[in-house]
């Protein structure tokens, strides 16, 4: 990797990835906001697993990526508004849906920004992936009372056991590593289970349930045998939520059983941007009021340059790890 620097008055850096496994950082002009954005100073920036599939280098990447592109989990500061904005101001903290946040600059449509409160000050907030979890959370409908199965434990499935508990539900966290079983006892999970055999976790869970499964089941893994599990283990007439990002292929369904059980099956995957901020507006909103908290789930941070190393522990995986944050 290479990395050129130079002072931010005028210039900003910018990560670029050259090909499969490899990026640089390079210095280029400041993104000028047009009518109706604001210019955002990146205080950081989440790394997302839906980086990894370009990451790898498929067919249908073209590289080199666009300055700051793959970036969309940013935050920071307003440094400069363009005409028409109304409501922000130069200096107002934010978390923003923008598409270009691995850099030390972005810029945002002002109607995709969300204003952080003082309680938020000196806190990471990577709006994007916390307002995707309050639409999930939204769209599973979780009730007090309810048996819900959480099917994979990183940060999603993290974020989704914590609001769940608070709801009053009942969390059976299921995952494979013993480390993200951990966090689900912390984020207040009642039952956890190994993801090591698909009928010793199904018979577990009919154990606990005394026969009836699940209300709800949120499979927040992103492949099929999590998702054939996560049909097994919802009830008759229960939801199946499908929070997993299924990008490696086609997927098949036993739908005789989705079938027999009646079962109310959503993809809670949005991609309507005002939809979008509403979730980070009621993420902003969760953690002001503590029914959030997802500052220990931040295990990793690099700076921009380590880029590079932020998505291959997002792909690896190591013992610990949970988020990748790109510190500027």
């Amino acid at each position: 990797m290479n990395v050129m620097t130079v002072s931010e008055t005028s210039l900003m850096n910018a990560a670029i990835i050259t090909g499969p496994g490899k990026m640089t950082v390079a210095a280029g002009p400041l993104p000028q906001p047009g009518y109706g954005q604001v210019r955002i100073k990146l205080e950081g920036c989440g790394v997302c697993a839906s980086n990894l599939a370009p990451w790898a280098g498929p067919e249908w990447m073209q590289f080199p990526t666009e300055p700051g592109g793959l970036g969309h989990e940013g935050w920071g500061r307003i440094d400069l508004l363009g005409e028409g904005v109304e409501g922000l101001k130069v200096g107002d903290r934010v978390a923003a849906l923008s598409f270009h946040a691995y850099a030390t600059h972005d810029v945002a449509d002002a109607d995709k920004v969300v204003p952080l409160p003082s309680a938020l000050a000196g806190m990471p907030f990577p709006g994007e992936p916390l307002g995707c979890a309050m639409n999930i959370f939204r769209r599973s409908e979780i009730k007090a009372g309810q048996t819900v199965a959480i099917i994979g434990i990183g940060f999603l499935g993290a974020l989704l056991t914590q609001l769940a508990t608070a709801a009053g539900a009942r969390v059976i966290a299921i995952s494979r590593r013993s480390f993200s079983l951990d966090v689900a006892r912390r984020m207040g999970a009642a039952e956890c289970i190994p993801m090591e055999d698909h009928w010793q976790i199904i018979e577990e869970v009919k154990r606990l349930t005394d026969g009836t499964m699940c209300d709800c089941v949120i499979e927040a893994v992103g492949k099929q045998w999590p998702l054939d599990l996560a049909a097994e283990l919802t009830k008759e007439r229960g939801r199946l939520v499908v929070a997993g990002y299924h990008q490696d292929g086609p997927r098949q369904v036993n739908m005789q059983m989705w079938n027999w059980r009646g079962l109310d099956v959503i993809n809670a995957h949005e991609r309507d941007p005002a939809v979008y901020v509403r979730g980070i507006r009621e993420a902003v909103e969760a953690v002001v009021s503590g029914r959030l908290d997802p500052s220990s789930l931040y295990t990793d941070r690099f700076p921009l340059e380590q880029l590079d190393d932020a998505l291959n522990s997002t792909r690896d995986r190591p013992e610990g790890f949970l988020k990748a944050l790109v510190i500027y």
